[in-house]
């Protein structure tokens, strides 16, 4: 399948082409794998001490909060595109 074949495909469903959209809960736990790490990599160099459970606790309400939030902006956007004219 060629990128021209990609593109009329797209087009004729009305979506742009270029793949699909990012998910919510990808880029959630991605930056939460990227922080945890981060506090690791500090509390290896000795710069500060850190508790482990507060860390994870931090990170899992930080982590939890960004996916509601995340989940409500997806399901209003998704509303805004809807075609079948109920609110």
């Amino acid at each position: 399948m060629s990128s021209y074949d990609d593109y009329s495909a797209a087009a004729e469903l009305g979506q742009e082409p270029g793949g699909a959209p990012v998910r919510v809960g990808t880029v959630v736990w991605g930056l939460t794998v990227l922080a945890l790490a981060a506090l690791i990599i500090i509390s290896g160099l000795g710069i500060v001490a850190l508790n482990g459970t507060y860390v994870l606790i931090g990170l899992m309400i930080g982590a939890g909060a960004a996916l509601i939030v995340g989940g409500v902006l997806s399901a209003r956007r998704r509303d805004n595109n809807s075609t079948s004219g109920k609110s």
